[in-house]
């Protein structure tokens, strides 16, 4: 008898303390999931947690079916005119692009049709064929991805290194300094271009790639986006890792990378559509047409066509061609692109 009264016990607080685990669980979810969706009824909650056996992804989608069916009628009008909205807006932004491609395909009598056609009749592949023969314009792309390449990686190097002499060193005036930097930001970048082309002209770098990469190795903007980003971190690690005996340089690499990757993807994916699509300052390093960068190649088609023997089916196909690599960047880093968008904020 004795036995099969501390077998009853022990099942009986068995069952109490799976039943204060789960409830615990419940609570903790709720509140976490409370956050982010509007979960009117714990009680609700609670049944959909147990019948589906603690399955987040099922309580989820539970979640949401409640939320659909409690919602109004005008919230869910708003809702779909909101997405409408952005689908069209969406639609605005990509036609250029699509009537770019669309026209690298046709003849020049098709581009000017009216009323115009997206299809081509017949699409002519050999109008990118013919951009290759007309100018070297792998070159010109080359020198475009090479340029933007080390300009990038220098220009997210310094102002890596200068956002973390800002936010994790102590000197004097640091915040004066701070104010001179983003005082620059607000000149017109075509007030350097005279100081920058007198500098190279005396270290003889003018017309030449290494001269303007050397030119373009710091980016005010990076700096203030670094030094955002590095504000946001526990000034604690930092401390602890210099007790440990690390390096600025470890500290910044092992520690800081990591935490604000998204934020040095962001700026490089930007930096490099600015270097990649720079026209006005290269124009003025850049003379030999062999080192011409892809903007600068593609006034090559306007200049030689005249104002009346331009072809457009070359010239859209040129553009198309410059439009890819930037594209596939995009593609690529779109997740990390987007993280960085929603992590990056301003904080100081």
């Amino acid at each position: 008898m004795e036995k099969n009264s501390d077998q009853k016990y022990n099942t009986t607080l068995e069952k109490n303390k799976e039943f204060i685990i789960n409830e615990a669980n419940i609570i903790d979810d709720y509140k976490e999931i409370s956050k982010k969706k509007k979960v009117l009824n714990i009680n609700n909650y609670r049944k959909m947690y147990n019948i589906h056996s603690i399955d987040r992804e099922k309580t989820d989608k539970s979640i949401d079916n409640e939320i659909v069916k409690k919602a109004p009628k005008k919230l869910l009008i708003l809702n779909a005119f909101r997405h409408l909205l952005i689908l069209s807006a969406s639609l605005i932004a990509f036609f250029p692009f699509l009537w770019m491609g669309s026209s690298a395909l046709k003849t020049s009598s098709e581009i000017f049709n009216f009323p115009p056609k997206l299809i081509p009749n017949s699409p002519q592949w050999r109008n990118f064929i013919e951009v290759f023969k007309e100018a070297p314009f792998g070159g010109y792309m080359f020198n475009s991805l090479f340029t933007a390449s080390f300009e990038v990686a220098f220009q997210i190097l310094t102002s890596a290194m200068i956002a973390y002499a800002l936010t994790q060193l102590k000197f004097k005036s640091k915040k004066i300094l701070f104010g001179v930097i983003m005082a620059t930001y607000m000149l017109p970048s075509a007030t350097t271009y005279v100081p920058c082309y007198i500098l190279l002209s005396d270290m003889n770098l003018i017309d030449t790639l290494l001269g303007l990469i050397i030119s373009n190795t710091a980016n005010i903007f990076g700096i203030f986006l670094f030094r955002q980003a590095f504000l946001q971190i526990d000034h604690s690690l930092v401390e602890a890792a210099r007790i440990d005996g690390a390096s600025h340089l470890k500290i910044l690499w092992k520690i800081i990378f990591p935490l604000t990757k998204p934020t040095f993807i962001i700026f490089g994916l930007i930096s490099f559509v600015t270097c990649y699509n720079d026209y006005m300052y290269p124009s003025l390093i850049i003379k030999s047409p062999e080192k011409f960068l892809v903007s600068a190649g593609l006034r090559q088609f306007f200049i030689e066509g005249g104002a009346y023997g331009i072809k457009w089916p070359q010239v859209m196909a040129a553009s198309t061609l410059t439009v890819l690599p930037l594209l596939l960047l995009f593609i690529i880093a779109q997740k990390w692109f987007m993280k960085g968008v929603e992590d990056t904020g301003v904080k100081g």
